[in-house]
């Protein structure tokens, strides 16, 4: 008789900290899969805890609840077996690990053996390595079980399949970036190969806090050929038949990876709705300047949450264009947001007078240009604090970078949509937003980018082309490039000393803005560490 076993693959998106609601879907999505034919229901990595959990698992019980999830779970569900991740104690020590449980037994706890602890991984803090492999027969079928970063690693896979593993399940908590899909295929198609074996690649979705998954759970043959691929973004069941001749998928779908501006944009999407709900805020504010970036970050956040829940205000100052009051009432009509005009110019006034005497004897400068900003951060954080919504700010990746934001200005809000965003993606993801149906006004992508704090001032005034500033930026902040290879590779040298020292002078503004979601392979955040003191000069 044929040797089989479906398998189901859940991607799904589980809340940090909250044990017994994790609790509870585990075993409802399992129960459902049973219900579709599945003998083999596998979750994604800590997903009865979420993931990151970061501290909580050096609370006091916490732990201890995991135990008592873990023991409901194994009597909660009959009928199929259930692989999940969850931080196992075992002899003093702390793994972060996977059960297989079969009708209220475990069958195997296998602890994760290759640790990340770069990027915005830490994992060394927290866990210990684990060092035994585990291997179980289900349906006369063989199969190995190994945790995210160790398919990775050649050896995790090759002793699965040492150890008589017909094929390999991969659970993971694998954080979105623009690239990472492509990184995950190529992987598995060489552990595959390697081994000659299928691989069972499951990836949690949600955002948690600068993180955003993306789900894309994978299979692939034992020839290294995609199966089957789960949509980006979105909880999903996967039935997969499993038998002597490799994997067949019984839920069918595209195995074709999304364009990059339209899978940004779901990730910008995904992490805005997570951060505001999950910490349960009654909708967002946006400050609309009539500018590309507030544009942007107003279409996601309607995207996200729906119109009712999004409020925009305008506040205009005696340098605000007529164009710029328009496109940014349009825009706010196009998505049917709550929209609000105050004008700053009473409030700017009246800080100027009153500090007209310390001010006696000086030129205005930037100075009034930041009063400005601080007199609509003012205003929004009164609405939001009298409304119960969240304040979203709008500054991107290039902004962030050098330095080119207000604090206690343009800079207040609990969360920044495009943090990780350069100046050039933005216009991208306009585009992409308005292929969908327009709602961003063309004058505000085609013209020239402005604070409009004072009389005829662009953007450009005071920083290089955004093209030549993002593509700097790419090369020294993303991929560490010594200084003289980034000029090596066709830049200025007296524009590039200028714009990494910007870099380095504005780490402390950094470490004071609100987080944002993830995209790039290194943002600035969790993933990017630098002391705000410091007498090093890059070279």
């Amino acid at each position: 008789m044929p040797r089989s076993v479906r398998v189901a693959m859940v991607q799904d998106n589980f809340l940090v900290g909250d044990i017994n609601a994790n609790k509870r879907k585990i075993i409802e999505l399992a129960r459902n899969a049973a219900g579709q034919g599945a003998e083999l229901v596998v979750f994604p990595e800590l997903s009865l805890t979420g993931y990151p959990p970061e501290d909580l698992l050096f609370r006091p019980g916490f732990i201890s609840q995991v135990e008592s999830a873990v023991a409901e779970i194994s009597q909660a569900v009959t009928g199929a077996d259930i692989v999940f991740g969850l931080p196992a104690r075992n002899q003093g020590r702390l793994y972060n690990a996977a059960v297989w449980l079969r009708n209220g037994e475990c069958l195997a706890e296998y602890h994760k053996k290759s640790l990340p602890n770069y990027s915005v991984f830490d994992e060394v803090r927290y866990f210990s390595q684990g060092s035994d492999t585990r291997v179980v027969e289900i349906n006369s079928i063989r199969i190995g079980i190994v945790i995210c970063e160790d398919a990775w690693e050649a050896e995790p896979v090759a002793d699965a399949k040492a150890a008589g593993a017909e094929a390999v399940i991969v659970i993971n908590a694998s954080p979105f970036h623009s690239r990472k899909y492509q990184d995950r295929i190529e992987m598995l198609q060489q552990r595959s190969r390697e081994n000659g074996i299928p691989m069972f690649y499951v990836n949690m979705v949600g955002g948690q806090d600068e993180l955003v998954f993306d789900g894309e759970s994978l299979v692939v043959d034992a020839k290294g050929e995609v199966i089957r691929r789960s949509a980006a973004f979105e909880p999903a069941i996967e039935l997969i038949d499993l038998s002597e001749t490799g994997p067949v998928a019984v839920t069918q779908g595209t195995s074709l990876a999304l364009p990059q501006e339209e899978v940004i944009y779901k990730a910008l999407v995904v992490g805005v709705k997570d951060f505001v709900t999950k910490n349960g805020f009654d909708g967002v504010i946006v400050g609309l300047s009539g500018g590309v970036d507030s544009a942007l970050t107003l279409a996601i956040a309607a995207d996200a949450l729906g119109a009712d829940q999004v409020q925009a205000v305008m506040m205009p100052s005696r340098y605000t264009a007529g164009i710029s009051r328009e496109d940014a009432e349009a825009e706010a009509r196009a998505l049917g947001v709550r929209y609000d005009v105050i004008s700053i110019e009473d409030a700017f006034e009246a800080f100027l007078d009153s500090l007209r005497p310390v001010f006696r004897g000086t030129e205005p400068d930037t100075t009034e240009e930041n009063i400005q900003a601080r007199c609509r951060g003012l205003i929004l954080m009164a609405i939001s604090n009298k409304t119960g919504r969240m304040l979203l700010t709008t500054g991107n990746k290039s902004e962030m970078a050098v330095g080119y934001a207000t604090l206690y200005g343009d800079m207040c809000g609990g969360f920044a949509p495009i943090k990780d965003v350069y100046k050039t993606l933005v216009y991208r993801l306009c585009r992409y937003r308005n292929s969908l149906g327009q709602v961003i006004p063309e004058r505000v992508i085609t013209r020239a980018p402005s604070a409009e704090l004072r009389e005829d001032q662009v953007d450009q005034d005071s920083l290089p082309p955004y093209e030549v500033l993002d593509r700097i930026l790419e090369l020294s902040v993303e991929q560490d490039m010594p200084m003289d290879d980034v000029i090596a590779a066709g830049f200025d040298r007296e524009t590039v000393e200028r714009v990494l020292g910007l870099v380095q002078r504005n780490e402390y503004k950094r470490r004071q803005s609100a987080p944002g979601v993830r995209i790039t392979r290194r943002a600035f955040g969790r993933d990017r560490r630098y002391p705000i003191t410091s007498g090093y000069r890059r070279k």
